[in-house]
């Protein structure tokens, strides 16, 4: 029996998702508007729809997809173009865009590399333990600091990570091993670390109050929907952090146990220890004064980063600054710096344009194909729709399945849509149904609010997820393959953490709502 090749393989595939593609477009326009849906609201499920079959299945190239909104949009009268091509020139999209140049200035003079080799000889050459340790890294920095920016930092270090090994496997290998047997460990290390570095940023960055700006959210309408609150149901920084740190703790550790569970030995790496690492470090010899001067203009970024909201309230950094403009400003600023002198007396600076158009443009336009059919979320009001249809579906339901039931929603609906619009849109409607099932509503907003950082499946469900697809060592089939299971996961870890460590943490009575709630809600408009 012959198998076909993966190129045949991926051709049929295409083939199989343009079909599909045409025909769940054509098949969604086709049923009549659903009740309380509106029109633009069922186009825009139509070419969502289409848009996943074909980023799923590869049948165009990913960042022609992304495109789609710009025409579908304005001729199915979704979106008007001057609005929807805003999402492509969003500000994140600077954000990432100057991420990448200071990423590639740590490339460019090797900073990578040496970063990489402190790190495995800190933390030892192991797979699972280095995979283990980049997770800590991120997920402490992400709780301090924007998920976009932590992953940022620690991609460029990955890659250069996985390079390193792939150089010493290829050279070290040679006894008995070819270069065949080294491939296939090491691509499965690489995708790893790669999903390790995305994962952890976005748990660790809901492990507080000002981790990520979905906590953010749903702390503004909580406040609003119940602005007079006695004081043991209040949420603040201490609280939140002492009743969700322990679920983003387990959910890690989860993560990290479902990465490595199938890695293979990389040939050639297995007698590596802590001094063959010191020696390699040696060899490298002392930092130039081009990597020094990387080294500083990364560590300002992240000090910037982590420093602005503090700057901004002192009044020295005006509160018109967004981590884009210190991303862009440390990559424009990184064209003046001179970095050292050529044999012909030319200066080079940490960079320059050559290196610059290496940008991974096809990302900036997938994320910025995520952001504008999130907006079309937003504008047509389908998640206000589609949280609507959860609560009229969810009278009489059990506490605990509700729960279930908003996490998975929460969870696969922001793999399309933007997790702080969403969250925007459906807490409200989530409070006013737990009132009506007289149920706390900290019970159902609190999860979903976990759930909504917890889309790890699809490149645009999150920016970490747009940023390590960009290093083109993971594939879009690799993401979801690994990803779905992941998003069942965290949906019963925190399913199950809502009820044996937030509601006793947070004091929630699981069996009715409290007297303060229905006293004080703000229906939703």
């Amino acid at each position: 029996m012959t198998h076909a090749s993966p190129e045949r393989q991926a051709e049929h595939a295409a083939r199989i998702g343009k079909i599909a593609a045409v025909v769940l477009f054509f098949a969604m326009l086709a049923v009549p508007t659903p009740a309380g849906m509106t029109l633009e609201a069922q186009r825009l499920a139509a070419v969502t729809l289409m848009m996943a079959a074909l980023w799923l299945t590869n049948a165009i190239p990913i960042a022609a997809t992304s495109l789609i909104p710009l025409v579908a949009f304005p001729l199915l009268r979704i979106q008007d173009s001057a609005v929807v091509s805003k999402s492509y020139i969003d500000r994140n999209i600077f954000l990432f865009l100057g991420g990448f140049v200071v990423a590639l200035g740590i490339e460019k003079w090797g900073l990578h590399r040496r970063m990489a080799l402190h790190i495995v000889r800190v933390v030892g050459a192991g797979q699972k333990t280095v995979i283990l340790g980049f997770m800590c890294a991120t997920a402490f920095l992400s709780m301090w600091i924007s998920n976009t920016a932590s992953t940022l930092l620690m991609l460029p270090i990955g890659i250069a990570l996985v390079a390193s090994l792939k150089d010493l496997a290829a050279r070290d290998a040679a006894d008995g091993q070819s270069e065949t047997s080294t491939d296939a460990p090491l691509d499965a290390f690489a995708v790893a670390l790669m999903l390790a570095i995305a994962y952890s940023a976005s748990i660790g960055g809901f492990t507080t109050l000002v981790g990520t700006p979905t906590n953010l959210q749903f702390i503004k309408i909580w406040n609003d929907m119940f602005p007079v609150l006695p004081e043991h149901a209040q949420i603040s920084v201490a609280n939140w952090m002492q009743a969700v740190l322990p679920v983003g703790l387990f959910l890690l550790v989860v993560t990290w146990g479902m990465l490595v569970c199938r890695l293979r030995e990389i040939p050639g790496t297995e007698s590596l220890d802590r001094g063959f690492f010191r020696d390699r470090l040696k060899r490298l010899g002392p930092p130039t004064r081009a990597e020094w001067l990387m080294l500083t203009v990364f560590a300002t970024t992240a000090a910037l980063w982590i420093l602005r909201p503090f700057l901004a309230r002192r009044d020295l950094l005006p509160p018109t600054v967004h981590d884009s403009t210190i991303a862009m400003g440390m990559a424009v600023l990184m064209f003046f710096i001179p970095a050292r002198r050529t044999g012909e007396g030319r200066t080079q600076f940490l960079m320059d344009w050559p290196t610059a158009e290496r940008l991974p443009w096809g990302i900036l336009l997938l994320i910025g194909g995520g952001f504008a059919i999130a907006s079309g979320f937003q504008e047509t009001h389908l998640s206000d729709w589609i949280g609507t249809m959860l609560a009229e579906a969810a009278a009489g339901w059990p506490p605990w399945l509700l729960v279930a039931s908003v996490c998975l929603l929460m969870t696969f609906l922001t793999e399309f849509t933007s997790n702080v619009a969403t969250v925007a849109a459906v807490l409200p409607v989530l409070g006013a149904t737990a009132l009506s099932l007289d149920v706390d509503p900290r019970l159902v907003m609190i999860p979903a609010t976990l759930s909504a950082s917890c889309a790890f499946m699809l490149p645009i469900a999150t920016p970490p997820n747009a940023i390590v697809f960009g290093s083109g060592k993971i594939r879009m089939q690799q993401m979801v393959r690994h990803g779905i299971w992941l998003n069942f996961i965290g949906a019963i870890v925190i399913t199950t953490a809502t009820f044996f460590v937030l509601a006793p943490a947070l004091g929630i009575d699981l069996t009715s709502a409290p007297d303060w709630a229905s006293q004080g809600v703000i229906e939703k408009p």
